[in-house]
């Protein structure tokens, strides 16, 4: 009489028996440098009416994050825009706008670390 009509079930039952008498070993956490790092980067809210694109972006942390404003608009010949880039310092509020022809495809803030 056989107990199993193929190998499988036995490999992956012999492989979880081996993998569980081998006991699991903790390494204890170096933390790196990059989790050291203090927190940064404004808060930043697009809002899209019509061709029209506005960003308000709110910097809470001590390091100045400098934020410009992408804009892809929907037409091929309607041409895709980037905004100035602005300081937005500590605990400062900056406003960012742009506008294309007609629709607006996608809109987005970037962020650069400006140091204190």
């Amino acid at each position: 009489m056989r107990l199993y009509r193929s190998p499988a079930p036995l490999t992956v039952a012999l492989a979880l028996a081996l993998s569980l008498s081998f006991g699991v070993t903790t390494h204890a956490r170096v933390p790196s440098e990059d989790s050291a790092a203090a927190p940064f980067g404004a808060e930043c809210r697009t809002s899209v009416q019509g061709s029209h694109v506005v960003a308000h972006c709110h910097n809470p942390y001590v390091e100045t994050d400098r934020v410009q404003l992408h804009i892809e608009c929907v037409r091929w010949w309607d041409l895709d825009t980037d905004s100035v880039p602005v300081d937005a310092g500590p605990a400062t509020s900056v406003r960012l706008s742009g506008r294309c022809w007609k629709e607006i495809g996608s809109a987005w803030v970037s962020h650069q670390n400006r140091g204190s």
